[in-house]
């Protein structure tokens, strides 16, 4: 089930791999997370040390949150992986000009997962394209159903 899902990253990048990665996160986190407060249009994946990191992914604190910790909405968060697919993803994104973009914060077996999708930028003459295309296939839907 999902809750958060990065469309704009569809927009911007043509889509090749994707991985489902487990994230370190704090309880209040998780809370919010399944309040709905949570955003990941502005975040990004980055490589430090043979790890993976979620930067700038934005979890509202609920206004229920505990009084003991000083809640950082857009702090770092540890993604995690398996090794040989950490090792894959970092030798693509260096040496071939791949980027790592996240897709989708969702359920699985009741823990919370993102969806990471490994990534080509699209330059603009390939973004007019597709939506050219798209608006091509609403028109072939209309004219099936006008008949």
């Amino acid at each position: 089930m999902s809750i958060v899902e990065n469309r704009k990253a569809f927009h911007d990048y043509f889509i090749e791999e994707r991985y489902e990665a487990g994230i370190a996160l704090e309880g209040w986190e998780v809370k919010a997370i399944r309040g709905g407060r949570s955003s990941i249009a502005e975040a990004y994946v980055m490589v430090r040390r043979a790890e993976l990191f979620l930067i700038g992914a934005h979890i509202t604190p609920l206004p229920t949150a505990s009084t003991h910790v000083t809640p950082d909405p857009t702090r770092t968060r540890k993604l995690l992986l398996n090794a040989d697919e950490i090792k894959r993803l970092i030798g693509k994104v260096e040496q071939r000009g791949y980027t790592l973009i996240p897709l989708n914060l969702h359920f699985n077996k009741g823990r919370i997962k993102l969806e990471v999708g490994l990534g080509r930028g699209k330059l603009k003459h390939d973004k007019r394209a597709t939506e050219k295309e798209k608006e091509w296939n609403r028109e072939k839907q209309r004219l099936l159903r006008s008949r």
